[in-house]
C-alpha cells in the first residue's frame, strides 16, 4: 500500500492570528495541547521561536517515552510556524535523519461575534520525511508503533486532539487577557 506522506486538519479559533502564533509558536508549551508532546527543551527560555532555533521535544505514548531534536523552520508571526524532527531516542536524541516536519499556518477569520480578524484559522499538517524508506516497510514499522495503524491516519487523529485542546484553552481569549 503507497504512503500518505502529508496530513492537515483546521480549527476556528475565536482569538486573533498574533494571540494563537504567540502561544503556538512557543515550542515548550505544546504539550499543553498535544496528546503525545510533553513539551520542549530549548537552550534559551521559552521566548517566541526563531528559524533555525533547536530544541529537545519530550514524547509519550502509553508507556513509551522518547524524545526528539527539531529546528524551527518557519517562524512569521501571526502566519506560520513549522520545525522539522531530524533526530529520535529513548533518552536522548541520538538517531539521525528526516523524520517528520510539522507546520501551523494561522489565518484571519470571522469571529462568531462577526468581528473580521477576530478569529484564527489554524491548520496543523504533518509531513512524513522519510522518504527513503520503502512503503512497506514504513507501513510495517507504523502499524507496530501505533498499534495498527499507519502515522497519517494516526497523526490526524492527534492533530485533531490537538486542534480540540488548542480551540477549547484558547477561544474567546483577548490579548488583554492573556
Amino acid at each position: 500500500m503507497a504512503r500518505t506522506f502529508s496530513v492537515s486538519r483546521s480549527i476556528v479559533v475565536e482569538a486573533p492570528p498574533s494571540l494563537v502564533y504567540e502561544q503556538v509558536g512557543r515550542p515548550a508549551q505544546m504539550g499543553r495541547w498535544s496528546p503525545e508532546n510533553l513539551g520542549a527543551t530549548l537552550a534559551d527560555a521559552d521566548g517566541p521561536a526563531r528559524v533555525g532555533q533547536v530544541f529537545v521535544g519530550h514524547n509519550k505514548r502509553g508507556a513509551v517515552r522518547w524524545t526528539t531534536r527539531c529546528t524551527v523552520t518557519r517562524a512569521d508571526p501571526g502566519a506560520c510556524f513549522a520545525f522539522r524532527v531530524h533526530a529520535i531516542g529513548l533518552k536522548r536524541p541520538r538517531l539521525r535523519g528526516p523524520i517528520a516536519t510539522w507546520e501551523y499556518r494561522f489565518e484571519a477569520a470571522t469571529s462568531a461575534q462577526g468581528v473580521p480578524g477576530g478569529a484564527t484559522r489554524v491548520t496543523e499538517t504533518w509531513t512524513d520525511d522519510r522518504r527513503s524508506w520503502p512503503d512497506a516497510v514504513a507501513n510495517a514499522f507504523d502499524r507496530i508503533a501505533t498499534r495498527g495503524h499507519t502515522f497519517a491516519a494516526f497523526q490526524t487523529g492527534n492533530i485533531d486532539r490537538t486542534l480540540r485542546n488548542l480551540k477549547r484553552e484558547l477561544d474567546g481569549t483577548a490579548p488583554e487577557k492573556r
